[in-house]
């Protein structure tokens, strides 16, 4: 049964739910009341992985609302040169498509590659790399995805990446990080993901 109130004072005994919808507004809650706990939409940690086995590190189970997702590395490796790439999906993970680039930075010279098969991420990549740095993956709207970031190398050089998908087929539930070449194993680091 809803509640109608005349005059000011103090209301008590009314439990959750007890009041109709529309009755409180955003104007009626402190600012400082609505705290990050309190959001339906978190900015949400995910549990790290370690990044020393297997062809590529996977995390699924991104909720259905998050907007901007950014992927952490920390001292990751692989056994070879075939360079880092990130490929995203709904339901499966999508392997084309992609129009992405990556950059080799240091203090003489820049090079430039491209790929398609995932957000490409680093380039010139050494079996002894130690890379960190983030990319973060945000949305523009209709599943469509762009990529941008910077990772170090662990010697001097650093990535530049850039990319974007045209469409999922539906809305982001998964991230995988791997190599373009599919084989090389990772043997360092740890990889984690936040979404929000």
């Amino acid at each position: 049964m809803p509640i109608s109130i005349s005059g000011s004072g103090t209301i008590t005994g009314i439990s959750a739910g007890g009041l109709p919808d529309g009755v409180i507004t955003t104007d009626d809650i402190a600012a400082a009341a609505v705290t990050q706990a309190k959001r339906s939409e978190q900015l949400t940690l995910a549990t790290a992985q370690n990044s020393t086995s297997g062809t590529s590190i996977d995390f699924t189970g991104i909720p259905s609302w998050v907007k901007r997702v950014t992927v952490m590395f920390s001292g990751v490796s692989t056994s070879g040169t075939s360079n880092l790439q990130l490929q995203i999906g709904s339901t499966s993970f999508v392997t084309s498509g992609y129009n992405s680039f990556a950059s080799t930075l240091n203090t003489s010279s820049i090079s430039t590659s491209s790929g398609t098969a995932g957000f490409l991420i680093t380039q010139s990549l050494l079996a002894a790399s130690a890379c960190g740095g983030a990319i973060v993956l945000t949305t523009l709207g209709s599943n469509v995805w762009v990529a941008t970031g910077t990772l170090d190398r662990g010697d001097g050089t650093g990535f530049a990446s850039a990319g974007r998908l045209g469409a999922l087929s539906g809305t982001l539930d998964r991230v995988r990080i791997t190599t373009v070449n599919g084989t090389d194993t990772f043997d360092a680091g740890s990889i984690n993901i936040m979404y929000e």
